[in-house]
Parts: structure tokens; C-alpha cells; sequence
């Protein structure tokens, strides 16, 4: 029998059986009272899973994701219908055993009178609350990357050239040149400007490395749950002990 952290994991999966023919969907495990091992399991059968019908957890293997019983598709169908209502009773157990051909517990059911099954003394019981955790998934987190675009805007200094006229008077220091040519004539000169003009370029620049990390928090659960005991008293004439 699989660990009760482990049953709890099969929650959701699909039940099939040994031929690989599907059955239902598991969807919840009930535990033995005085073992406290997976026992009993419901599995949503019929037209969306209407119906919850009980399969007991004996010699069930666990493959390829998938929950694998010894047991038919009819033979789980046609299995006594019983309320999912959170504990089975005695009898209702007693006819999914008898369904399945499975041995109960084999012991006798004693009775509040002198019998077969019965000493002279009574056994009185009561149920004791064992409480413990079962691991299951809560939610799942993942990192994801993507663009977007934003625009960007910076001032960057351009320069530009101009044509500034620039007159300087005759004087002995450039007379040469003033009259180096003909007295009297036409000219023309060219001047090339330029100006600066922005250019843009991109680059990818890695900034930083994100990653996703795991803590484990401890909180406090309570757990509250009805206990049953049997109560002895006598009636009758009953003389004094001493």
C-alpha cells in the first residue's frame, strides 16, 4: 500500500483498469480509522463525472500518471451506491467489500450479551483524533520574459556651418593681393557648409539576471473533528465490590 502522502497525490488522475480501459477520475481518499492508511477512494464516473462511486485501494498500481485497479469498468459502475458523506459506515462498508470479493477484517462482532462471540467482560472503545499532513499542490509560479516598447528622448548637440561675410580694408599688408588680377572683372566663389545631423544607434546591454527561489512557511492549522467512545454502566441489582 503506497504512503498516505502519496495516495493524496493520485487526487485528480485517471483510474483505469489493468487493460488500460478507462474508468473515471479519482477524487478523494478515505483512510482506515485505526490504521490510518489509504483504505477507500471515490471515482467520478458517468456522463461529466456525476457520479462518485467508491473503489477500494487493494493491490492498486500507479503508473505513467495514471491510477491502475484489478477491477472492470462494470464492476466499479455497479458498485453499491454510497454517499461520499466523509466516513463509512459499517454496513456500507460491508457491501462494497462483498461487491469487490474482497475479505473484510475477519474479526467477529461481538454483542452487549452472553454469546459465542462475547467473554464475560465488556471492551469498551473509544476514537481517538490522529492528526497529520498530507502534501499537495497549491499553485504553481513561473518567470516570463517579454518586450515592450517605450519611447526615448535625448538632446544631443548638433553643429551646422554658415556663410559669415567678412570685409577688411585695403592696406599696405594685402594690397599685393587685392591687385593680383585683372582691374576689372567677374568672379564667383563657392563655399561648402555642413552640419552635423543625429544618428542612432541601438545595442543590447544585459542589466540584470531574475530568478525564482522557493521558503517554506509554517503556519498553524487547527483540526476539529467529533470523536465517538462507548460509555459501561449496570442496572439491575448489582451487589458492592469489595
Amino acid at each position: 500500500m503506497s504512503q498516505v502522502t502519496e495516495a493524496y497525490e493520485w487526487r485528480g488522475r485517471n483510474v483505469v483498469t489493468s487493460d488500460g480501459d478507462k474508468i473515471g477520475r479519482l477524487e478523494e481518499i478515505y483512510l482506515d480509522t485505526d490504521s490510518g492508511e489509504p483504505e477507500w477512494a471515490t471515482v467520478a464516473t458517468g456522463l461529466f463525472g456525476a457520479q462518485q462511486t467508491f473503489v477500494p485501494l487493494v493491490d492498486v498500481d500507479h503508473r505513467r500518471g495514471e491510477v491502475v485497479v484489478p477491477y472492470s469498468k462494470d464492476q466499479v459502475k455497479h458498485a453499491p451506491s454510497v454517499d461520499p458523506d466523509g466516513q463509512l459506515a459499517h454496513e456500507e462498508e460491508s457491501r462494497l467489500y462483498e461487491h469487490y470479493g474482497i475479505a473484510g477484517s475477519g474479526q467477529p462482532v461481538g454483542r452487549d450479551v452472553s454469546g459465542p462471540t462475547t467473554d464475560d467482560a465488556m471492551t469498551r472503545s473509544e476514537e481517538e483524533l490522529r492528526v497529520g499532513t498530507a502534501r499537495r499542490e497549491s499553485g504553481r509560479a513561473r518567470l516570463r520574459k517579454y518586450v515592450v516598447t517605450e519611447e526615448v528622448t535625448q538632446t544631443v548637440p548638433v553643429q551646422r556651418e554658415e556663410v559669415r561675410i567678412e570685409r577688411e580694408p585695403i592696406a599696405d599688408s594685402n594690397v599685393d593681393r587685392a591687385l593680383d588680377g585683372p582691374e576689372i572683372s567677374e568672379e564667383e566663389h563657392e563655399v561648402v557648409l555642413h552640419e552635423e545631423e543625429p544618428v542612432v544607434e541601438k545595442r543590447v546591454v544585459p542589466k540584470e539576471r531574475v530568478r525564482m527561489g522557493k521558503e517554506t512557511r509554517t503556519d498553524g492549522a487547527q483540526v476539529s473533528e467529533e470523536v465517538r467512545k462507548e460509555q459501561i454502566e449496570a442496572d439491575g441489582d448489582i451487589g458492592e465490590t469489595r
